[in-house]
């Protein structure tokens, strides 16, 4: 139900009419205790109403249809406003005026006003800056199915191919000169530059397919390089002549009868990636002593892993390709000079596992061009982002000698860092989130200046804003990031309309149905994290450390507690010691359950256990709460604790080390963007409950490849744990049914190989799409420019002052 004429006319009867059921529902909205209403709330008064025997008279009332699909509200004594979300992505406002029991529909735009006039703001200042890149997009194709969300290059090729190649033989042109532009270090890669008409293309086409027809499929390019060289052709088409006869068909095709397909299957084969930049400037970036650092977690090992798998990709690419080029990949991260014991402040640094991927070390320079030293947290990197990216690419183009070919963004200061480089550059931009600070705190736009001085989101939501606006693509993990789910909005659709009240609100700022997005979601390393009943393949060398690991006394370093009973299977968790992965929530779970404290022990591997070893803020808070909860609860004997561990192998073998003694993986974060440590687990084969915010919620099939849970309802989630363990002692076959799903799980949706393939296809089509349409939207670029200076800098130059 959207609200239309018709839904207003009936909500204003009912208001008049039932004005008695009118009042009592509105006057338990108003006793709320804060003007600012969340969606749980309306659920709970929902569920209290029908409980007082009202049902029939609930079942068909508009106002509660309306209040079952609404996100959040806003009131004060005189008005009642709804952000109404019918449907995925798509949002209504409903204004009800409390004194005269009238409702009518509002804007965006008023309900913003409305939440500042409820802060203290000045709704009435008419010259509030209104941010709205809704018109730059007027003439560009937008998907409008919610289910087309994240299959972005899907929905540009279907769109884009039929028209331009209907028009006259423009596309075609296009296409070809496309093909004629593609070197390398000015050799040319598919074409000699004299082929410049299509129809000449056609021609060279057929008679090349001829005269390869005639040579066996296994044969190399080189075999046959001269009669092709004297078609026009140029080494990229394939390295055997199987190979460079199904690429010659596939562009055929498509000059005859384009398709979406295979104009896709076409772009992936054509060479344009070799050299590609990852930017993640924020953090110890490095490869040793790193993890468990603040801010510094799933986002390193990610791109570390990525890079691997990129390598691979583009080195096996362009083998198929018939290409001799070595591919270039550069990490580009900061430069900390006091590094402590990490590498941090090595300016190259080799990738392991890799053949040439390096991590290029750039430092902060402040605006005296000192050096910066020291780490520092990624809420204080805004000043130091620009400097960085004009140190970068001056460092960048004398690592390549040229410029990349595709540059990805990473987390918020990464994307801002690659949204300059791309600029100056002209090269394809990529973003991915990882995660956005923004849906990770209740009301955190609308209170920022309650938390400018600790997290400066002015900085980083402005920073997200323009990053996002300015990629070329974006990709993210799963389709719940970019548009949530039917009941909770996305991280990205978050952006679209809010407020910071007094700097400015965003009527229409980041659009989900924008075909930039697309989903693309990673792996595990394959090398560390896998099966546990691969036995060949154990690491059975570290048995007896992990032995004292779990099962020693508390002379193991980093530890707190015991386990007295060592036939209970373990429930294991994993993570960074900080509130929003909630392991403190996890631990006052198991100590009020004591039907699940009776069936295992509790294992958990989480930042410090001494808080003198702590210097993060976060942190600290969080190892006073454990504290507090293991004495609250005397859970020694039950619950071990220990410092994070940072050695991957040993981690992987970890987990394998549960599966052995039948315990489970739980991942109780209060929100997880997209969940990689689920995905190490259900990788080992570990049956794995994990929350239902976030990644987790598409990773898991929930009862089938593991179990969601609810991080709001603890109790719910440690029944639900309690039930498993249970059921596994009635039926032991139950935990290699929910092992086995897992592994399953993991290798048809979520491999390293899959994740490399795509983004290298998405980075081809949307490089072909930007030279042969206007996708690079110059106009957006320029506004997006203004919004830069004239809000972006002034609010970085007051971070530290």
């Amino acid at each position: 139900m959207t609200p239309n004429a018709r839904f207003y006319e009936q909500l204003n009867t009912f208001l008049r009419d039932d004005r008695r059921l009118a009042h009592q529902i509105l006057h338990e909205l108003c006793s709320q205790d804060s003007h600012l209403i969340l969606r749980s709330q309306l659920q709970d008064l929902i569920a209290k109403l029908e409980g007082d025997g009202n049902d029939e008279r609930l079942y068909y009332n508009p106002l509660i249809q309306a209040m079952q699909m609404t996100q959040e509200g806003a009131l004060d004594a005189a008005s009642l406003y709804l952000a109404v979300r019918p449907s995925i992505a798509r949002w209504s406002y409903i204004l009800i005026h409390l004194e005269t029991m009238n409702a009518e529909p509002a804007t965006g735009s008023d309900y913003l006003a409305f939440k500042e006039r409820l802060v203290g703001e000045n709704p009435d200042d008419h010259f509030m800056l209104e941010v709205d890149l809704q018109p730059f997009a007027r003439e560009f194709p937008k998907m409008q199915e919610t289910k087309s969300i994240g299959r972005g290059v899907e929905f540009l090729n279907r769109r884009l191919a039929g028209g331009l190649f209907n028009g006259g033989g423009q596309g075609e042109k296009m296409l070809l000169d496309f093909l004629r532009m593609h070197s390398y270090q000015s050799q040319p890669l598919m074409l000699h530059r004299e082929v410049n008409e299509v129809d000449q293309l056609r021609g060279l086409l057929r008679d090349a397919i001829e005269f390869l027809e005639e040579r066996d499929a296994e044969s190399l390019w080189e075999d046959h390089a001269a009669g092709l060289r004297s078609l026009g052709f140029e080494p990229g088409w394939g390295r055997t002549v199987a190979h460079i006869m199904e690429t010659m068909s596939l562009l055929l095709d498509i000059l005859e009868a384009p398709s979406p397909d295979t104009l896709e299957v076409f772009l992936s084969r054509v060479p344009m990636i070799f050299s590609v930049c990852i930017i993640s400037p924020h953090g110890w970036f490095g490869q040793g002593n790193v993890l468990g650092r603040p801010d510094t977690g799933g986002q390193v090992v990610y791109i570390l892993d990525q890079v691997r798998a990129l390598e691979r990709e583009m080195r096996d690419g362009l083998k198929q390709q018939g290409l001799n080029i070595e591919p270039q990949i550069l990490v580009v991260t900061r430069l900390i000079p006091e590094a402590d014991d990490t590498g941090c402040d090595q300016r190259l640094e080799a990738v392991a596992g890799t053949e040439s991927v390096r991590i290029l070390r750039v430092p902060f320079r402040n605006e005296n061009d000192e050096i910066l030293p020291q780490w520092i947290s990624r809420f204080e990197v805004w000043p130091y982002l620009e400097q960085f990216a004009r140190d970068a690419q001056r460092e960048i183009l004398g690592e390549f000698g040229s410029r990349p070919d595709l540059i990805i963004g990473n987390y918020s200061d990464g994307n801002l860092v690659a949204s300059m480089l791309a600029r100056t550059l002209g090269v394809t931009q990529c973003n991915i989130a990882h995660a956005l600070e923004k849906t990770k705190y209740l009301y955190s736009d609308l209170y920022w200046k309650d938390n400018e001085s600790r997290y400066h989101f002015s900085c980083q939501f402005t920073a997200d804003l323009i990053a996002m606006n300015a990629a070329d693509f974006i990709i993210t993990s799963t389709y719940q990031e970019i548009a949530g789910t039917q009941n909770s909005a996305g991280q990205y659709e978050a952006y679209n309309s809010f407020t910071m009240p007094g700097l400015y609100r965003v009527v229409h700022g980041v659009d989900v149905f924008d075909p930039k997005f697309n989903i693309v979601s990673p792996g595990a390393d394959p090398e560390i994290y896998f099966p546990a009943k691969e036995c060949e393949r154990r690491l059975t060398h570290l048995f007896p450390d992990l032995e004292e690991m779990v099962f020693g006394g508390e002379d193991y370093p980093g530890t707190w507690g015991v386990l007295k009973d060592r036939d209970k299977p373990l429930i294991f968790t994993m993570a960074r010691l900080d509130p929003i992965k909630n392991i403190t929530g996890l631990v006052e779970w198991y100590g009020r359950d004591k039907r699940l404290r009776e069936l295992a022990n509790l294992f958990v591997v989480a930042g410090y256990v001494d808080p003198k070893n702590s210097n993060d803020q976060h942190e600290l808070e969080e190892i006073h709460r454990m504290h507090e909860l293991l004495g609250q609860y005397s859970l020694h004997g039950q619950v071990r604790w220990l410092r994070a561990q940072v050695n991957r192998e040993r981690n992987g073998e970890l987990y394998r080390y549960i599966v052995d003694h039948h315990g489970a993986f739980v991942q109780p974060a209060l929100f997880e963007a997209f969940g990689l440590t689920v995905i190490e687990a259900m990788s080992s084969g570990l049956p794995t409950f994990a929350t239902k915010f976030g990644g987790p919620l598409e990773i898991i099939q929930d009862g089938k490849s593991g179990f969601h849970i609810d991080p709001n309802h603890g109790d719910r989630a440690t029944a639900a744990m309690a039930d498993f363990f249970q059921r596994c002692q009635e039926d032991p076959a139950y935990y290699g049914q929910i092992s086995s799903q897992a592994l399953n799980r993991v290798e048809e949706r979520y491999t390293w190989k899959n994740y490399s393939k795509r983004l290298l296809t998405l980075s081809r089509v949307y490089g072909f799409w930007k030279y042969v349409t206007h996708l690079e939207r110059e106009e957006t670029r320029r506004y997006l420019e203004m919004f830069y200076a004239l809000q972006y800098r002034p609010l970085a130059a007051k971070v530290n002052r």
